[in-house]
């Protein structure tokens, strides 16, 4: 077997967007090395922020040389994307496993807030996911990954609604993309401020999220 797989070969790699990780380990030792990269990249950003930390930053507290790092991530932003990947794919298990409720267009609006309560429970319970959703607003391929995860979570919801009885389809795929834009927006608006102040802003969001009665009108 070989040593490393190219990134290249890795699901969800967008179109015009540069990998994230150069190489991607097999052998167990690489691995290691490679997990243990992206562990002490999440420290430093919870610690930092994302702006602050450097790559000689992850060489002085793992011991990994700059060849080595230099051999899987070819620069910071690589890291960030390969670990904005590897959070978004825990999110969109979050989401599919909240969408399993949805059996009737009377559960939307529980759905949703569920995903809401989830996403929000994400970001605090995951400092590091803060920072790196930053450090998206800063540069354009990072700006990528976050349109296709964007765009993912939409079809992960509208592929539930059209399974569901009565709901047209007209205009349907545009309902899915706006209330998928706006958790998104509510929840990091809300993880920015003092956390009784984002607790009132999410609980208002919220009841603002469509009721059946809406989301037939909006359909």
């Amino acid at each position: 077997m070989a040593e490393h797989q190219t990134s290249q070969e890795q699901p969800g790699k967008g179109p015009g967007r540069r990998p994230a990780a150069r190489l991607i380990p097999a052998q167990k030792r690489s691995r290691e090395r490679y997990e243990r990269i992206l562990a002490c990249a999440v420290e430093l950003m919870t610690e930092k922020g994302s702006d602050a930390f450097k790559m000689s930053d992850i060489v002085e507290r793992t011991g990994i040389g700059f060849g080595s790092l230099y051999q899987y991530f070819p620069d910071k932003t690589a890291v960030i994307a390969t670990l904005a990947e590897r959070y978004n794919a825990i999110g969109r298990d979050c989401v599919r496993e909240e969408l399993s409720a949805l059996k009737s267009a009377g559960d939307l609006h529980a759905v949703l807030c569920r995903i809401t309560e989830s996403y929000y429970d994400f970001f605090q319970r995951e400092q590091a996911v803060r920072h790196i959703w930053q450090a998206t607003q800063a540069d354009r391929d990072l700006q990528k990954i976050d349109e296709e995860d964007g765009a993912f979570l939409t079809g992960l919801l509208l592929d539930a609604m059209r399974i569901l009885p009565d709901v047209p389809e007209t205009g349907l795929a545009d309902f899915c993309q706006l209330q998928m834009v706006l958790i998104s927006a509510a929840v990091r608006h809300a993880i920015t401020l003092p956390p009784a102040d984002g607790r009132r802003i999410l609980d208002l969001f919220m009841t603002m999220l469509p009721d059946p009665l809406m989301a037939h009108a909006a359909a």
